[in-house]
């Protein structure tokens, strides 16, 4: 997989993709990730990237015409799957979502900032638009990150265990079961014994159904979603 990023402040980048998984990725071959300054497709002495906005109003807008130099500049050198805006009125982001870009070969991301992006970029270029939940950030930045992440872990090879991304919270519509690791006891609390009994079908029930309760009581509106009723939890076990 290669994703592209396009940014007005791109060492707010650096961090994430350095460290852990997703620089394990690119080490493996598996995933690139490539951060772009849109200054460097501005022109003029300032490579100014903002505008302030007609009809007046608080706030600037980035301007079409640097952002358009770049994509039309990476375009030349792949064909995306999918150029994606991070903004809070997008589609929210959530796991069936990265479970379907994880699929895809190239991504291109463009960060907001200020108060978005002239609406003509979005017009033109725009695949898919993104939010990573119902606030505001200073700027897009963060959230593709956030994107990158989820979407990269999912890529076969990327984990070392590979079932793992299978099991984590909301694949199934319902919340990861708590998880417990040495000692046994600790302070008088005890790892539930069925944990320590070896008997894998039994640990697999004890699993699902601790997902479910903590999905009914945490999150009724993944319960609803899942479409387990109480007869067909009696039925599933895994």
């Amino acid at each position: 997989m290669h994703i592209d990023i396009i940014s007005v402040v791109p060492g707010l980048l650096e961090g994430p993709f350095s460290h852990s998984i997703l620089k394990r990725a690119e080490e493996k071959g598996l995933a690139v990730v490539r951060v772009h300054n849109l200054r460097d497709f501005a022109t003029g002495k300032q490579k100014q990237v903002d505008d302030y906005a007609f009809g007046g109003g608080a706030g600037m807008v980035m301007m079409v015409e640097p952002i358009a130099r770049c994509i039309e500049h990476l375009q030349s050198q792949r064909t995306y799957d999918e150029i994606i805006y991070m903004t809070p009125d997008g589609d929210t982001f959530d796991q069936p979502m990265a479970n379907s870009l994880s699929l895809k070969k190239n991504l291109m991301i463009l960060c907001g900032h200020y108060k978005g992006v002239d609406q003509r970029v979005r017009d033109r270029f725009i695949t898919k638009e993104i939010s990573i939940g119902d606030f505001v950030l200073s700027g897009g930045e963060l959230a593709a990150a956030v994107v990158a992440d989820a979407i990269i872990r999912l890529i076969p090879g990327v984990l070392n265990d590979e079932t793992s991304a299978l099991t984590d919270s909301f694949q199934d519509d319902l919340l990861a079961p708590p998880v417990y690791t040495r000692p046994a006891e600790w302070d008088g609390m005890e790892v539930p014994e069925v944990l320590l009994s070896g008997h894998e079908a039994k640990i697999n029930e004890w699993r699902f159904e601790a997902s479910v309760r903590r999905t009914r009581e945490r999150r009724p509106d993944l319960w609803a979603k899942s479409g387990l009723g109480d007869s067909e939890t009696s039925k599933r076990k895994k």
